[in-house]
This record gives C-alpha cells, sequence and structure tokens, in this order.
C-alpha cells in the first residue's frame, strides 16, 4: 500500500494558486524532505495532507484513506512550525490528552505520554507547565506530541527551526533513530540538516513540483564534492584534469569543486588527489562521494 498519493491535486484561494496539478506518490522508508522557497506551497501540502483544508481539484490518499478520515487515528501525526502548548497545564496532562483523544484509555495514555517524553529526553519535566521550559524543551515536548501512538507517518514543518545545534543535533538523531517504524516528512530550508537526513528530497516552486531527487542514485558514483581549507584554485582546477579518469573539474563556491570522473574505483581518484595535495601542500576539508543537495537542486 502506497503511503500518500497525489493526482492532480490543486488548491486555490481565490484568484491565487497555491498548489497546481501535483501528482506524487510516497512509499515507506527514509525520512522525504520538502522544500522550496517562501509562498512555494509547502504549507498548504502539509495542511491538505492532514484534512485541515480540501482540494479545488485532484485526488489524495493517505495509506488508502482520504485525509481527515477516521481510519488514519493514530496512524499520522502533523507537527506545524508554530506548534504551542496550553500554558495552564502541565505537559503530562496534555499528553494523557492527546493520547485519549486517539483512543487510548487513561492509563494507557499516561503510559504512552511518559513513553513519547522518555524519547525526547524529558520525562522528568511531565509535571512542568510549558512556560517553564526553554525554547529548545518545549519543542522536544512538541515533537514527543507528534510520536503519540507511533504513527506510521508524521509530518513535521521546520522542527529545528531556532534551536541551538545540541537540540538540533537530539532532533535529528530521533528521527534517524525512529526511521524504521515510522516514515518522516520534513518541511525544512535547512538543505545541510536534510542532506544528513533523507533518502528523497521533493521541490515545490510556485505551487509545481518540479523535481524528485534520490541522494542515493547510481550517478552520485561518478562525482566527488571536493571542499579544501586553502589553495590555489587555478592550479587545483589544472592539477586535477592532469589526474587519471577525470572528465570534468568545476568551482563552485569558495573553495569548493565538483569533480565528474569515470573511474570505477574512487579511492584510486581520492589517492591522487591525496598525492596532489601534498605535492602542493595544500589542505583539504572533505571529500563527499556524489554531489550534494544544494548542487542537486540548484545548478
Amino acid at each position: 500500500m502506497r503511503l500518500i498519493e497525489c493526482k492532480g491535486l490543486s488548491k486555490s484561494y481565490g484568484s491565487k494558486q497555491a498548489l497546481k496539478q501535483v501528482d506524487l506518490t510516497l512509499d515507506a522508508g527514509t525520512p522525504i524532505a520538502l522544500v522550496g522557497p517562501n509562498g512555494a506551497g509547502k504549507t498548504t501540502l502539509f495542511s491538505l495532507l492532514c484534512g485541515y483544508i480540501t482540494p479545488t481539484s485532484g485526488e489524495v490518499s493517505l495509506l488508502g484513506h482520504k485525509p481527515g478520515d477516521a481510519a488514519l487515528l493514530g496512524r499520522m501525526a502533523s507537527l506545524p512550525q508554530d506548534a504551542t502548548l496550553d500554558p495552564n497545564f502541565d505537559i503530562l496532562t496534555q499528553l494523557v490528552l492527546f493520547g485519549t483523544l486517539q483512543g487510548l484509555s487513561k492509563k494507557e495514555a499516561k503510559l504512552e505520554a511518559l513513553r513519547v517524553l522518555s524519547l525526547v529526553d524529558l520525562a522528568d519535566c511531565a509535571s512542568q507547565k510549558p512556560k517553564s521550559l526553554s525554547h529548545g524543551m518545549a519543542k522536544r515536548v512538541a515533537i514527543a506530541q507528534s510520536l503519540i501512538g507511533s504513527p506510521e507517518i508524521v509530518l513535521l514543518d521546520e522542527p529545528t527551526a531556532g534551536l541551538d545545534p545540541a537540540n538540533a543535533k537530539k532532533i535529528r538523531e530521533l528521527v534517524r533513530e525512529l526511521s524504521g517504524k515510522t516514515t518522516f516528512i520534513i518541511s525544512s530550508h535547512n538543505l545541510d540538516e536534510l542532506e544528513k537526513l533523507c533518502g528523497q528530497v521533493l521541490y515545490l516552486e510556485l505551487g509545481q513540483l518540479t523535481q524528485s531527487v534520490s541522494m542515493d542514485d547510481n550517478q552520485q558514483s561518478q562525482f566527488l564534492t571536493l571542499t579544501m581549507q586553502q589553495c590555489d584554485s587555478e592550479k587545483l582546477l589544472d592539477g586535477v584534469m592532469g589526474l587519471a579518469d577525470i572528465n570534468s573539474i568545476e568551482k563552485k563556491q569558495h573553495n569548493e569543486f565538483l569533480i565528474k570522473h569515470n573511474s570505477e574505483e574512487d579511492y584510486a581518484i581520492e589517492s591522487a588527489l591525496f598525492t596532489l595535495f601534498k605535492q602542493n601542500s595544500w589542505q583539504y576539508k572533505a571529500i563527499l562521494k556524489g554531489r550534494t543537495l544544494e548542487d542537486k537542486l540548484f545548478s
């Protein structure tokens, strides 16, 4: 069964068309990224998937059901970017309520609330009210809420926005840890973060799905992305082109280069590069197999 399927999905607000004829099929597996400029239609797509709004035309289904269908209760969840908790009730009380709304008994809901709080390392904060939590802690509680009942699909809108590096790392690790049972669809502008987490990237622009990029496609093996600490760029370009099995090298941005080769052994190219660096006393920062997500989307 398909995880999510959209056929000709469109949404208009008066004369403004926010989403235009989106055709999309997603299967369960590694996290999926949804990216695009502000106003591209990402929030509209999430709202349609959640059943908050209805399409102007087209069809959409999740796990074989229409958005908002009772059959999806406990099977899919969503975390809006600006989700907040009620400041008047403690964390545990609120999460227990959300659990009972999914059909759990109060006892089951309490156990489940404590389980998801443990997942985000906040079980000891269960009795606190939201106003006593830092921004990062509140964000982690909101993510815990979306995990109640171990849903099969979780939509996350900017899950690490505004978080310090330590809290952002915890969220990434949690998503990675749970990806075996839950498929996360993450809307974010943080391409570096998405590149670390996601196996597929969807790109929306002006309401249209313009690209669907696999981070593991076969062409990845033809490329190396080289980032240097310091070097003579022109001399590096000439030196790399002088190596065996090199098709091209292109400077992408400051001290970052994309190398295309036809060698069947990546380590042979890397070994030749290391020799070149040593001969010229150049220092490299990283060698990445394949192309960066930024390069894939915008080159």
